[in-house]
């Protein structure tokens, strides 16, 4: 017992140091128990990135991913939020939309204008965190569109530069081979704004490939990719070549489903409804097929054979604006619900809008829910029942689920809250 007698005599002794220390390890140890901000318990996780498809619980500490398990332990989190039932996945990336609002009164398309959308207004209830706007400024007005909307939006907001230097102001604007100038793209991209700008977008080009080739020269200068809305030419210019002459790999080709219209080919056959023979080709080459809905792309015509075919899209957006929000777009949620309908997995739909979007426009920091990562999450209801989805023609189809966006947190911060159940219980 000598050793018990001695311990004994210096807590007698040294008792002041000890009351001292002994409230010190009860402070440390009550962090200890709480080191958890928001712990998200008990939904059902998909992570493409992570190869994660299984009911999984989320912690997050200052802003970040801090622990994916399963049964994280309530005790070690100041709030805990019951996602049982639902689906919880990265945060959704659109990458097509046109946030660049304004009220340049010169502007007849959607550069500074009304026709542009608030990124906060449709983002977050639809379990989005990152827009990329898709050409809507140029390197003229890119300065505009970062103060008014892109600065002042909690919305994370990346943009495609459109070749033109002023953007989309007008569709005659659009046509000046003057205002093309790669060096002064890829200087705006890789020198002033390459935390912001992920490519470069031709659009509505009425001639034959001189903005496609511009765009890809900006892109060869910048190292980015290059994002084509092609057509409008009479008579049509060649997907064909588009794709396996002029692109490159990783380069873009958004409105995929659209019908053939004002000078547009489409990659579906319209009498034969067959998928043209080089578009798989195109795509294992290493074209990226981005959806693009809009208000005027998207054609269950072109969409179910396409997918009767094997065709699938490498990514989902929405092609957001004045003329698709309110239409057959509506929304990224009822977009991404469109594809469920036409067979699509609910964990590929996910990929398509999260992580696959993130490798195309190399932000790999983006779209997992990796440990360190921004905590940008999206939590979704996937409903039963009948539902009914239109196209831009307003065709419609019916489908048996639908996703609703839940609960959408942005580097940890709640932003979205349909239910209120991150909410404390009314008692009383």
């Amino acid at each position: 017992m000598p050793f018990l007698n001695k311990l004994i005599t210096y807590l007698f002794h040294y008792q002041k140091v000890a009351l001292i220390v002994i409230p010190i390890l009860s402070v440390s140890q009550a962090v200890n128990a709480q080191e958890i901000d928001i712990l998200l318990k008990g939904g059902h996780l998909i992570d493409p990135k992570n190869n994660i498809n299984a009911k999984m619980d989320i912690a997050i500490l200052d802003g970040k991913i801090f622990r994916v398990a399963a049964n994280i332990p309530e005790s070690l989190a100041k709030k805990t939020i019951n996602v049982s039932g639902l689906f919880v996945s990265p945060g959704i990336i659109d990458m097509h939309v046109h946030v660049f609002q304004g009220t340049d009164k010169y502007s007849t398309s959607v550069a500074n204008s009304s026709r542009s959308q608030q990124a906060d207004a449709f983002s977050f209830r639809s379990g989005v965190t990152t827009m990329v706007d898709a050409g809507t400024s140029g390197w003229r007005n890119f300065r505009t569109f970062k103060a008014q909307s892109i600065d002042k939006s909690q919305t994370r907001i990346l943009a495609f530069l459109n070749v033109i230097g002023n953007g989309m102001i007008g569709r005659f604007e659009e046509q000046d081979v003057n205002d093309m100038n790669p060096e002064m793209n890829a200087y705006m991209i890789k020198k002033l704004f390459p935390e912001i700008l992920v490519g470069i977008k031709s659009a509505h080009y009425w001639g034959e490939f001189t903005s496609v080739d511009k765009a890809i020269e900006s892109g060869k200068l910048a190292d980015v990719p290059i994002m084509v809305d092609f057509g409008e030419h009479v008579p049509t210019n060649s997907i064909e070549s588009l794709f396996l002459k002029h692109f490159r790999p990783g380069d873009i080709f958004t409105h995929t489903y659209s019908e053939i219209s004002a000078g547009r080919e489409s990659i579906v056959d319209e009498k034969s409804r067959k998928l043209k023979p080089f578009i798989l080709e195109a795509q294992k080459r290493g074209v990226i097929f981005d959806v693009g809905h809009g208000g005027g792309a998207f054609s269950w015509a072109q969409a179910i054979p396409a997918f009767k075919q094997g065709f699938l899209p490498d990514v989902i957006s929405s092609d957001l604006h004045d003329q698709s929000m309110n239409a057959g777009m509506k929304d990224m949620t009822n977009v991404m619900s469109k594809f469920l309908a036409l067979g699509m997995q609910l964990k590929d739909v996910i990929e398509r809008s999260t992580w696959a979007p993130a490798k195309v426009i190399k932000r790999t920091d983006l779209g997992h829910l990796s440990v360190g990562a921004e905590a940008d999450i999206a939590v979704f209801n996937l409903r039963d029942g009948k539902f009914g989805f239109t196209d831009v023609r307003k065709v419609s189809v019916e489908g048996s689920k639908k996703l609703e966006a839940e609960l959408t947190l942005k580097a940890g911060i709640i932003m979205w809250d349909l239910n209120g159940i991150s909410g404390q219980a009314w008692q009383d």
